[in-house]
């Protein structure tokens, strides 16, 4: 194409042309692009390759020329926010400089190469001939050297410039530091630097010589204040009292000092060197020889003095008498010491003398003591027999009433007549009652052997109070005398056996110390408690006795006779009340009659009710099946009472007297009884709790099995609990066993 064709295309387009005539035009330059662009010459297809790559590049310049104005704009932008950063950078600074300014006190600030970036003008401005060399961009090492080549600057004393030049950099090193620095004219100045979390160091610089001036005097004051105190202490001492300083100067001491050692005056001064006050000492004293005077000497010029130095000497008076004195040594905090001398002569003469009768006391003391060893143990001989005797004597007499009572219930279900019934049931509560008491006292001579088991449950008042009535109105008709029990209703939580056994002595202690009138007994609701009251017209305590009446074997009344007691009963009352924790009080007066009372917690909860007829002819009894008992009891009665209450009710007995036959019984007969009541102590061969294990193993569950004992041990509850085995305490009532046989008889099969 030729290269001036662009130039007559816009020479033929002229402006001053129609649409007609530049339609013309284009379809002529149309034609002959065509032409050329169909039979283009050589020089030609050069020409619109190069105006190719010119519109190529024009595009691409145009497009460069764009990025570029493009990335203009940002730089421009950049650089406003630049100039508005460096204009608030200025300003803080600015504001930094003026609030450095504003601080009291010297201010520098270094940064993590140790180069000062700034200071105010109170920076060393008490150094004033190198304050115009302190500028931005001075280095930490020079600004130390600067500061020790000032006319104003004072080392501490014993260190050169170049001393404290190296202190100040090893310092440095540290996170935070503060030292009290002495100028010109005794003007002093608080450094203090401290490391920033960038590296950096910020040195404040305060001037403290008033602050410091003002705490000496006032530390001389105290000091002062301190010597006479001191002194005046020292001269109230009775003994004679001197202290040095580190360097073993005297540095007080008191009158004593000088009239017990007779030294002269002029021999004590302020000041004055151990070595000579010692000079003076050793030639008035007599040291022993196991620790010679040189000792002390050597202790009070040793460095460090671990324990203090104690000796006795002795002093010729003058008068022939010789004086024992004490001389201790201790040392104090700054390291001086004091040194005390007492005279203790009465005092050793007392202990020699306390020693002399120690020689002979100590061996009666010995003596005594064997004796005392003996007494004691042969008591505790006679309680361990006295324990053993009560133990076996209980367990002989619960086997004998646990008898009668089965036969009272025996004879309960074959007597019809109502008067005669009411005989067997006075009977059968009388047994309850004797019973009872032997199981209480049994419970408080565990008590005294540490093995008393409570029973806490819910105890009804009324039954209660109705025994009482019936078990003590005889009694106190016997005596001429009014027994009253007012009614009670309620629960209280406390021991069966404990409670009654309480009311029973607190009764008879009642009756048997009133000659005339009445005993009341008494409930007398309380908040959340019952107070059970026993009152009499009787004939009164002493106040001062009140406490005495409660103790072992003290009976006040000394014509009762010895059938009425032993003077037991309100010590039984004192211990079981203790052991219960209820409340026991006594108000009292010569012939005005006593009050007992003790103060029972009330309860709202009831157990269930176990009363139950076990007459075996009460109506669908003998649609029951039919069960069998094997019975293993080694004492005659007790298997007789048993054996006979249960065939009364329709139960097969099986009775053997030792747990071997029984086991042999089983291995014969095959017979697999449905109840197994075996006693615990059964003579010589297995006892009880090993006779039910094998019962139990052979029998499997199709069983109930139950052991009798009289004892109330913790260990043989567990045992039997271990065992599966539930524990029938002796006395046995009818009821109970009645309970049993019903359980028993209810059991699928």
């Amino acid at each position: 194409m030729n290269d001036d064709l662009p130039a007559d295309i816009d020479r033929m387009m002229a402006p001053g042309d129609d649409a007609d005539r530049r339609h013309q035009k284009l379809q002529v330059i149309a034609q002959a692009l065509i032409r050329q662009i169909e039979d283009p010459p050589q020089e030609t297809a050069s020409g619109y390759a190069q105006f190719q790559r010119a519109a190529l590049l024009e595009d691409e310049v145009r497009t460069r020329t764009r990025e570029l104005e493009h990335a203009l704009d940002l730089l421009n932008a950049s650089n406003a926010s630049l100039q508005q950063a460096y204009r608030e950078k200025e300003a803080a600074r600015q504001n930094l400089s003026a609030a450095i300014e504003a601080v009291q006190e010297g201010f520098a600030l270094f940064d993590a190469d140790d180069i000062l970036v700034m200071c105010n003008s109170r920076f060393n401005a008490m150094l004033p001939d190198i304050i115009e060399r302190l500028r931005p961009g001075l280095d930490f090492e020079t600004y130390l050297r600067l500061v020790a080549s000032s006319i104003h600057f004072t080392p501490p004393v014993g260190m050169s410039p170049d001393g404290w030049i190296e202190m100040r950099r090893r310092r440095h090193a540290e996170r935070h530091f503060i030292l009290t620095q002495e100028l010109a004219k005794g003007r002093l100045v608080q450094v203090s630097e401290q490391r920033m979390a960038d590296g950096g160091t910020a040195i404040l610089q305060t001037e403290v010589t008033d602050l410091i001036r003002a705490e000496r005097a006032e530390r001389g004051r105290l000091l002062d204040d301190q010597a006479a105190i001191l002194k005046a202490t020292l001269e109230h001492l009775p003994l004679a009292v001197c202290l040095f300083d580190s360097r073993l100067r005297l540095l007080a001491w008191n009158e004593n000092l000088t009239k017990m050692l007779t030294l002269p005056v002029t021999r004590l001064r302020e000041g004055t060197h151990f070595d000579e006050i010692w000079l003076q000492l050793r030639s008035k004293l007599d040291f022993p020889a196991q620790k010679g005077a040189n000792l002390l000497a050597d202790w009070a010029r040793s460095v460090r003095r671990r324990d203090s130095f104690a000796v006795q000497v002795m002093r010729d008076s003058g008068t022939g008498e010789a004086r024992t004195l004490a001389i201790y040594a201790q040392e104090i905090q700054d390291g001086g010491f004091v040194l005390s001398i007492d005279d203790i002569t009465d005092y050793s003469r007392a202990l020699e003398s306390v020693n002399r009768a120690n020689e002979t006391l100590e061996a009666r003391v010995a003596n005594r003591t064997e004796e005392l060893q003996d007494a004691l143990a042969q008591a505790e001989r006679a309680n361990a027999s006295r324990a053993r005797f009560v133990a076996a004597v209980g367990h002989d007499l619960m086997q004998p009433l646990s008898a009668a009572t089965l036969f009272v219930g025996s004879l309960l279900e074959d007597v019809s007549l109502p008067t005669s019934r009411a005989k067997l049931e006075k009977v059968q509560r009388s047994l309850d009652s004797v019973s009872g008491l032997i199981e209480a006292l049994l419970d408080i001579s565990r008590l005294e052997a540490g093995q008393a088991a409570l029973t806490v449950e819910p105890v009804a008042l009324a039954p209660l109070f109705e025994q009482l009535r019936e078990e003590f109105t005889p009694v106190a008709q016997a005596k001429g005398l009014e027994l009253v029990v007012r009614p009670a209703q309620g629960w209280v939580s406390s021991d069966r056996l404990y409670l009654r056994r309480i009311l029973q002595n607190l009764l008879a202690n009642a009756i048997r110390y009133t000659d005339s009138g009445r005993v009341l007994l008494a409930a007398r609701p309380r908040a959340g408690r019952v107070l059970l009251q026993v009152r009499d017209t009787g004939r009164g305590i002493p106040e001062r006795d009140h406490r005495l009446v409660f103790a072992e074997f003290k009976r006040l009344d000394a014509k009762a006779s010895a059938s009425e007691g032993l003077g037991l009963g309100l010590a039984i009352v004192d211990r079981a009340a203790a052991l219960l924790g209820h409340t026991l009080t006594l108000r009292s007066a010569p012939a005005c009659g006593s009050t007992f009372g003790i103060e029972v917690a009330t309860t709202a909860v009831r157990p269930p009710d176990r009363r139950m007829v076990y007459s075996g002819l009460v109506p669908g009894a003998e649609d029951r099946p039919e069960i069998t008992a094997l019975i293993v009891e080694n004492d005659p009665a007790m298997m007789q009472a048993l054996t006979g209450l249960l065939e009364q009710w329709g139960v097969n007995v099986l009775d053997v007297p030792c747990g071997e036959d029984a086991i042999t019984l089983l291995d014969d007969t095959g017979v697999e009884p449905e109840l197994c009541i075996v006693d615990f102590q059964l003579g010589a061969g297995m006892d009880g709790l090993v006779c039910l294990g094998q019962l139990k193993s052979r029998l499997g569950a199709t069983s109930l099995c139950w052991m009798m004992s009289a004892s109330r041990s913790e260990v043989l509850n567990s045992r039997a609990a271990d065992l599966g085995v539930t524990l029938l305490s002796k006395p046995i009532a009818p009821a109970t066993l009645a309970q049993i046989v019903a359980e028993v008889r209810d059991l699928p099969r």
